[in-house]
This record gives C-alpha cells, sequence and structure tokens, in this order.
C-alpha cells in the first residue's frame, strides 16, 4: 500500500512523506472530513517540526490538524489505521505460502466509521482498474430488496459517507407528525356545536339588537411542544451527527421543538438548531457545547433540566424525546427521582435508545434498570426506518409493541 510505515520512517526531504500525508488527506476529505489546503501545509509542517517519532506522536500531530469536530475522530482513528499501517511482508509471504484452515469464528462487527474510511481509501484503486465487460443477466426482483430499502434498514454507525450524505436527504423528505392536542382556548366557528356568548352579543350590538344571530365556537387545536434531550457523551458519538440533522428537520418543519444536549452538562441548542442551513447549525452546537464525547451524568443533566427548563418548555402537553443509552455508573438512586419527576411533568416520555438495535437486549445496565419504570415508550433510533417509525408513532399515539413492561418483566 502507498501509505505503508516505511515511509514515515524516510527522510522529509525526499518528498515521499509529504506526498503521503496529501494523500492520506484527500481520503480523509472524501470520507467526510472538513480538510483544506492550508490543514494540509500545517500537517506536512508539523510532522517535520517534531520529527518522527512513535506512532503515537505521529498520530497526535496529524489529528490535531485535520479533525475539526469531535464525530470525525473514528473516521480518522480508522483511516490512520488503515493507511499508516505496516506492511510486514515477510510474515505475508509466510501466510500466503501456508496452507488456509477454515475460519469457524465469529465475524467481528465492523467499527464505527470503518465502512466511510475504507470507501475513502479504497475508491482510487477501483477507479484504476480496467472495466470489463459484464454479461447481460436478467434477474427478477419480485423477492429482492431495493437498494432504498436496505438503506433505511442500515444502521447508521455502519453507514458510508455517501450512504449518510443520501440518510441526510431521506431525513429532509421525512413525514412529520400531525399531532394535536385541544386547548382550553376558543376559535370562531361556523359549525353549530357550541354558542359563543359575547362573539353573540358583540355582533347584536351593531345593529342595535334588533337582529340577535347567534355566533359558534369550538375549541383550539395546536401541535403540542416537543422536548427533545439528547445524549452526546462517547458511548453515543457515532450516532450524534445523524440525531442532529434529524431534529434540525423536526425544528424547521414544527414549530416549538426545544432541543437540549447533554454529557456531564446540560445545553439548550434550541436557538443554534433554528438556522436553515444544517451544516451550519450543527457546527454552532458543536461549538457550543463543551462535553462533547466526554463522560455521561444523565442523572444529575435531568436535574438541571427539571429545576431550570421544565416549567418554561413542558407546558401544554410537552411530548420528551430522551435519546441515550441508559449507561449510567453513578447517582442511580438519583436517575430514579429525576426521571419519576419529568415523567410526571409531559404527556408522553418516549425513551430512544440505540442499543436496542441489538437481539435478545436485556436491561442489566443498573441506569437502564432505573430508568425503564418510568418511560411510556422504549424505541430503538439507529437506522431510518426507527425515524420513520417514531414520526408515525408521534401522530397515531402509545404503540403496545414498544411497552417497556416488556423490559419490566425481565428485571
Amino acid at each position: 500500500m502507498k501509505g505503508g510505515i516505511t515511509a514515515m520512517r524516510s527522510p522529509p526531504g525526499d518528498g515521499r512523506l509529504a506526498d503521503n500525508i496529501v494523500f492520506f488527506a484527500r481520503a480523509l476529505r472524501k470520507a467526510g472530513l472538513k480538510i483544506g489546503p492550508a490543514a494540509i501545509a500545517d500537517a506536512i509542517g508539523a510532522v517535520e517540526t517534531i520529527g518522527i517519532g512513535s506512532r503515537e506522536e505521529f498520530h497526535a500531530a496529524l489529528s490535531s490538524i485535520f479533525v475539526k469536530r469531535h464525530e470525525d475522530l473514528a473516521v480518522f482513528d480508522e483511516a490512520f489505521r488503515l493507511f499508516w499501517r505496516s506492511r510486514d511482508l515477510l510474515q505475508k509471504m509466510i501466510a500466503m505460502m501456508s496452507p488456509v484452515a477454515p475460519d469457524s469464528r465469529e465475524k467481528e462487527k465492523p467499527k464505527p466509521g470503518q465502512s466511510r474510511a475504507s470507501d475513502a481509501l479504497l475508491s482510487d484503486r477501483d477507479d484504476r482498474r480496467p472495466q470489463r465487460e459484464a454479461p447481460d443477466v436478467e434477474i427478477d426482483a419480485r423477492f429482492t430488496a431495493s437498494g432504498n430499502e436496505l438503506l433505511r434498514r442500515m444502521d447508521f454507525a455502519q453507514m458510508s459517507a455517501a450512504e449518510i450524505a443520501a440518510a441526510k436527504k431521506e431525513l429532509a423528505r421525512l413525514e412529520l407528525p400531525l399531532d394535536r392536542v385541544r386547548t382550553r382556548r376558543f376559535l370562531a366557528s361556523h359549525v353549530p356545536a357550541k354558542i359563543d356568548p359575547r362573539a353573540t352579543m358583540r355582533a347584536a350590538l351593531r345593529t342595535g339588537g334588533t337582529l340577535i344571530l347567534p355566533r359558534h365556537r369550538e375549541a383550539k387545536e395546536m401541535q403540542p411542544p416537543l422536548v427533545v434531550l439528547a445524549d452526546i457523551s462517547g458511548s453515543m458519538s457515532q450516532y450524534s451527527r445523524i440525531f442532529l440533522h434529524f431534529l434540525h428537520v423536526l425544528t424547521e418543519k414544527r414549530r416549538r421543538v426545544h432541543t437540549f444536549l447533554f454529557g456531564t452538562r446540560l445545553t439548550n441548542v434550541t436557538r443554534h438548531m433554528r438556522h436553515k442551513d444544517p451544516d451550519e447549525a450543527l457546527d454552532e452546537c458543536a461549538a457550543a457545547v463543551h462535553d462533547w464525547s466526554g463522560g455521561t451524568r444523565i442523572g444529575e443533566t435531568l436535574k438541571q433540566f427539571n429545576r431550570l427548563w421544565a416549567r418554561r418548555v413542558l407546558g401544554q402537553g410537552a411530548i420528551v424525546l430522551l435519546i441515550t443509552d441508559g449507561l449510567e455508573r453513578e447517582g442511580v438512586e438519583l436517575l430514579k427521582t429525576e426521571m419519576d419527576r419529568l415523567h410526571r411533568s409531559c404527556r408522553r416520555l418516549i425513551w430512544l435508545n440505540p442499543l436496542l438495535r441489538f437481539e435478545g437486549f436485556e436491561p442489566r445496565a443498573r441506569g437502564v434498570r432505573a430508568m425503564l419504570p418510568h418511560v411510556d415508550e422504549f424505541r430503538p433510533v439507529h437506522n431510518l426506518l426507527s425515524l420513520a417509525d417514531l414520526a408515525s408513532a408521534l401522530s397515531a399515539g402509545r404503540a403496545g409493541a414498544h411497552d417497556p413492561r416488556r423490559f419490566l418483566a425481565k428485571l
């Protein structure tokens, strides 16, 4: 491979190290990182300044220049592992000449960002291959899944850069819920359901009381507030950015959407999410949050929300979407108390957990066991299909298939 570890040990004067850094930066740009010519020049200068020492120092020098967003760190680490790996020519030759035993081990699950990094690194190699004439094959597609359906079911963590771009377009076309609740206010109505005395007398005064025509009214309906509490800790970093795109679509097409991000502290990003451009909105959110991809303190952040924001945003039948994996290691008793308080303050509390993508999920973690008794619905959120189901569920009401009581029986 062009970017072998032997290229790292070459002196800076022969130009091979700079060429490899340029090639590596181009691969990162294809994987979705925002890298310009100035960053490439800074990376070459940084490597020449510190000198080629250990692999960890080389990794730190490049990451400090190329990684501008917290969510790009996983893609950078995987691309660095694939590009700057040692060649081990002798070991590879021995492996090629040795007999190969069948591999009966369980296949390892792809790492987050692996598909994006491998696609970016190997795209040029695929372009250089000579094109072969493929034979015409007729395929009966009656019992096959379309590409759009496969994209809807694909896990966000395993998507390539092109698939993530397609997923963002699908989110923009997502049909949002039309849920409405009755309020205590009234509107003028032409349906003779309920007489409006004030409007009737006000109209009669215009004619001096000679003509009294009854006026009617009906209860005003409006969409309830939607409050989102999204976890952006390290365990949720592979899903954070695509979730923010979904929340941006909600904020753009629906009124009264309040967005809060939390890790070790609570940050209100509602104002930042109102930008028309989604990339600008997400960049401002990332700049406002100081604990991105760090630890998590769910109980403390919920206590802060209940104390400072609950009375402001949880009125008129508000719906709360709690997006977290529930991995709380300390303060479980506080988590129980604050979850119960939050549940009593809203009309519906929906917990979205990406860990539900695994078959046979069991609530063994202490944080999950503390939170489950205080939610109305427990849903997965790891692909486009789960987000579409969530949007439809907000209109249809509570769904029995996602009742948390089926997990409470396992506690």
